[in-house]
């Protein structure tokens, strides 16, 4: 190898610089291409109110500030624009690595195929590199402090591309109505939308190190998946509802409390739309309890003004609302304005930790059970094809095709511990409930004798209507 002039070995120190100058852009431009996608409006505007308010900051420096969150704010009113920028300077000054490299090594008189594979692998370990000093992931976690601290770079590379922003107006009318939706969000809804996509990456991580608890992960992505839930996705139907008439008398009302296991039930007027609020069980046992007289008073007087709320609205929007109003029952309501279901508080709380269930909750039992004299247990689920081939009887009912769904039909309404219906000679009689929404889980059938022993001399509507007599209730279409 040849001795090189003073000159040549300037060039080289020369080049060395400016190779180093490339591949720290690169790296800048690495983060804030990663940090220009998660900066809000309204971070910025906060930001520049806390420096105003900073009373230990002289006024040069918060002017100095100030006049970075401007630039910054500059930027992000095209974001990807800017984001285009970015990546168009980290590629380039990625091959000029290589060019200069490969120069360097040509200057000191190596072959023109040792210089093409040395630039090659410069280039290599400078992408390996970026990937694993991962400025992107910088860039996420502190988006507004990389910006803030090369607000001035970017501004320029932004100024070098006018090409990008053309791009960019190009690639945002493809995206149709989606980009123009993003672009319509307020500064609270970008922001969390941003902070939801950066907790869900989180999450991923987490779980991917192998290192955290499967069930509180899951508990973490259930949080997460709150704002993508509707009300109308956890309520309880209209249909499954159990309601009590504003005639109903206190008394009647304690005994539904009681059978049903509710201790929160609306009170409707002439149908389920004509709602006149929410009975509390605390409310009538206040009245009640030193005052026997109150027995005979309506339901109406201790009746509450519902929270109502529309069936779109998401779970989180929900949860948050039903803490600040202290509410834990809310009725849902649809878009005409008619009830559409009821929600709760513990709901919302299914989302997160899964089903909740108390020492009074059962299980149903997955096979009919003999439990006497041609008497037998069977679950609500039971089809009618069973209760048929047990009792061997022809049961003509199209429109039901479970024991539950057959005594709902025949008794009109929402079925309770206790009701009892009559068909076909066999007597229908919910015994038992499940879940914390206290749904019938099983139904005693057995034969209903027209003669002999009171309780099963009645008639399908005598049973009926004692049943209406104490509860008053219906949950009516």
């Amino acid at each position: 190898m040849e001795y090189l002039s003073t000159t040549d070995i300037a060039l080289t120190v020369v080049l060395v610089l400016v190779a180093a100058l490339f591949v720290w852009l690169s790296l800048t431009m690495a983060a804030a291409e990663g940090a220009v996608a998660r900066v809000t409006r309204a971070s910025l505007n906060n930001l520049i109110l806390e420096v105003q308010t900073d009373s230990e900051t002289s006024q040069f420096l918060k002017m100095k500030k100030i006049d970075k969150i401007h630039r910054v704010q500059r930027l992000i009113a095209n974001r990807y624009a800017t984001a285009g920028s970015c990546a168009f300077f980290r590629i380039t000054c990625n091959v000029l690595d290589g060019v200069l490299v490969c120069s360097i090594t040509s200057l000191w008189g190596a072959p023109l195929w040792a210089s093409l594979l040395v630039g090659f692998l410069f280039a290599i370990i400078v992408a390996v590199v970026s990937v694993l000093v991962r400025p992107r992931t910088a860039g996420m976690a502190k988006p507004v402090d990389i910006m803030l601290a090369h607000s001035r770079i970017v501004s320029l590379g932004c100024h070098l591309t006018p090409f990008a922003r053309i791009g960019s107006e190009k690639s945002g009318k493809s995206q149709g109505r989606r980009s123009s939706k993003d672009s319509d969000l307020s500064d609270d809804e970008e922001l969390e939308k941003i902070q939801l996509e950066q907790g869900k990456a989180a999450i991923d991580r987490l779980v991917e190190s192998n290192d955290f608890d499967p069930e509180v992960s899951e508990m973490l992505r259930n949080v997460l998946t709150l704002s993508d839930t509707l009300t109308r996705e956890i309520m309880v139907p209209r249909t499954d509802m159990i309601c009590m008439e504003r005639d109903t008398t206190l008394a009647s009302a304690l005994k539904l409390f009681s059978r049903s296991g509710f201790s929160r039930v609306p009170v409707i007027g002439e149908d389920v739309d004509d709602l006149i609020g929410v009975a509390y069980l605390k409310d009538a046992v206040r009245a009640t309890a030193f005052n026997p007289q109150a027995l005979d008073r309506e339901v109406e007087s201790i009746v509450r003004q519902p929270l109502l709320v529309p069936e779109s609205k998401p779970v989180d929007d929900l949860f948050h609302e039903m803490q600040r109003s202290r509410q834990h029952v809310a009725v849902v309501v649809d878009e005409y304005g008619g009830i559409a279901g009821m929600v709760t508080i513990e709901d919302t709380l299914e989302q997160i930790v899964g089903e909740l269930e108390d020492e009074h909750d059962r299980t149903q039992r997955s096979e009919p059970e003999k439990v006497g004299d041609n008497k037998w247990k069977m679950p609500a689920r039971t089809p009618i094809a069973d209760l048929e081939e047990i009792f061997e009887i022809d049961i003509d009912e199209d429109d039901v095709d479970t024991v539950y769904g057959l005594l709902t039909k025949l008794l009109g309404r929402v079925p309770i511990v206790g009701a009892s219906a009559v068909t076909r000679g066999l007597r229908l009689t919910a015994v038992d409930s499940a879940g914390r929404r206290k749904k019938v889980s099983t139904i005693v059938v057995e034969p209903a004798h027209v003669e002999g022993d009171g309780e099963d001399s009645k008639t399908s509507e005598e049973a009926g209507d004692d049943i209406a007599e104490d509860d008053s209730t219906a949950s009516k279409e």
